[in-house]
């Protein structure tokens, strides 16, 4: 998501959410967020009219990945923005306590598992089996003199 999209979405100045990035620089790998080139920016223009109001900012826009969304909602102070980090927790804890309360998928996973490594195993010794294999073979190479 763009800079702009999440101030609106945070209930917040697309300004007062840079400062904060800013501020919270270490926050912000470059896998959560970066800043769009000139030429990328010309591009997006083009891809989307209606961010037309981004073609005479003088600032480089900035875009967030999803995890980048999830930490702009803990370095921003507004309610909206406290409002989603707050769910955003919740909905880990739902997902963790899915995966925990789930034993049966768990089972069903491993013996499926299990079932498949023996698959490959099988596949694998039949494909051994069909390769040739040379046992009197002359070794190829250089011998020292104190080899036969």
């Amino acid at each position: 998501m763009i800079d702009t999209d999440l101030a609106a979405l945070y209930e917040t100045e697309t300004k007062k959410l840079k400062q904060q990035i800013n501020r919270n620089r270490d926050r912000f790998p470059e896998d959560f967020m970066f800043e769009l080139t000139k030429e990328e920016k010309q591009q997006l223009l083009s891809l989307a009219p209606r961010l037309s109001n981004l073609k005479h900012s003088s600032t480089a826009p900035m875009v967030f990945t999803e995890q980048g969304v999830a930490m702009l909602s803990s370095v921003l102070n507004s309610k909206r923005a406290v409002k989603i980090n707050i769910e955003i927790m919740r909905a880990f804890t739902r997902y963790r306590s899915i995966l925990i309360e789930n034993t049966v998928l768990k089972e069903d996973l491993k013996v499926l598992d299990e079932k498949l490594n023996k698959v490959f195993k099988y596949l694998l010794d039949r494909i051994d089996a069909l390769t040739p294999h040379y046992t009197d073979r002359k070794k190829i190479g250089y011998r020292r003199s104190d080899e036969k």
